[in-house]
């Protein structure tokens, strides 16, 4: 079955294709024959590690059914460490932290991975080989996401917004196709919405981070925009918000909102069991460009979010909009 972009913006059809490519990389279902107790401690581990990292996430995935629970916290954990490798290196060679990352990625897709000494990886490692196996998870798009990741060694600048997009959806949408196959989802026609939801969650983490990104050395801001907007990276350095920050963000929360209104039909597509947690990771999500309107489009010297009553609070309204789906 051919599926077709929802819209017509350029890196659609390309993201699109990236997608349908790895889908075709799913093996039968099957569990990983494995100690019960040693199973258990390593989905534990991943709890733990997603809890500490991301309260918005271990609450989304709270609303999952306890095998779809442990599932989609392998699934952060091995995302997670992923990203660790890269972000919290010792070594300032990139080589040694491509090796790191090559080493991780052969323990992390092996089918049968090798449990010994119970460390952080070896923990992770076991509970993604078991729930990628019981889900037929694409490995594809394990390995796009690590190929994703990987770019943060070697690129600091985005020349458009087409280019952020394709790095969007290494780092995230890649996550969100791994996600569907734990929920449970309608056909190929669910592709498009959940490469656009990848999107749109990383422009939100983009905009949320410029600050400290850039104390990290990266820039993950369109740099044409930027330009259209009478910026530079001296502005970013000063941490300036005058009118022509605020306009430029203006355009960008206006276009990630639109990213997040083409998205959200997708969560219909997703199986009934699913909806609640998928619709309020996006949801909770999407609430944090309000938190940056909110503070006045300052994210140089404080982290936008939204705080554990403002999730409860808006828990009760995304249930029923996902019901109603």
């Amino acid at each position: 079955m051919t599926v077709h972009p929802i819209s017509q913006h350029p890196w659609e059809a390309t993201l699109l294709t990236w997608a349908q490519h790895a889908q075709g990389t799913a093996i039968p279902a099957h569990h990983v024959q494995v100690d019960r107790g040693a199973l258990d401690a390593a989905y534990r581990c991943c709890a733990q590690i997603t809890r500490a990292a991301s309260k918005t996430f271990y609450l989304a995935s709270g609303l999952l059914p306890s095998e779809k629970r442990r599932a989609a916290r392998a699934l952060y954990a091995f995302c997670r460490v992923t990203d660790n490798i890269v972000d919290e290196s010792e070594s300032p060679d990139p080589v040694e932290t491509r090796a790191a990352l090559e080493r991780w990625r052969r323990l992390a897709l092996d089918p049968h991975p090798v449990i010994g000494g119970g460390g952080t990886w070896s923990m992770v490692a076991l509970a993604w080989a078991d729930a990628r196996c019981r889900f037929s998870v694409p490995t594809g798009y394990a390995e796009q996401l690590i190929d994703g990741v990987a770019r943060d060694l070697e690129r600091k600048r985005y020349s458009t917004f087409d280019e952020l997009a394709a790095y969007s959806y290494g780092v995230a949408s890649t996550v969100g196709l791994m996600a569907m196959h734990i929920v449970g989802y309608a056909g190929e026609h669910a592709l498009p919405h959940a490469v656009k939801l990848g999107v749109a969650l990383q422009m939100t983490n983009i905009l949320r981070d410029v600050g400290s990104d850039w104390r990290a050395g990266r820039l993950y801001l369109p740099q044409d925009e930027l330009e259209a907007f009478d910026l530079s990276e001296a502005d970013i350095a000063a941490r300036r918000v005058d009118g022509r920050w605020r306009a430029f963000m203006r355009f960008q929360i206006d276009r990630n909102r639109q990213l997040y209104a083409d998205a959200m039909p997708g969560i219909a597509l997703l199986n009934m069991e699913g909806r609640f947690a998928i619709g309020a990771a996006a949801e909770l999500y999407r609430a944090i460009l309000d938190d940056i309107e909110q503070h006045d489009y300052d994210v140089f010297n404080r982290r936008a979010h939204v705080g554990t009553l403002g999730k409860l609070s808006r828990l009760p309204g995304i249930w029923w909009r996902s019901r109603g789906m």
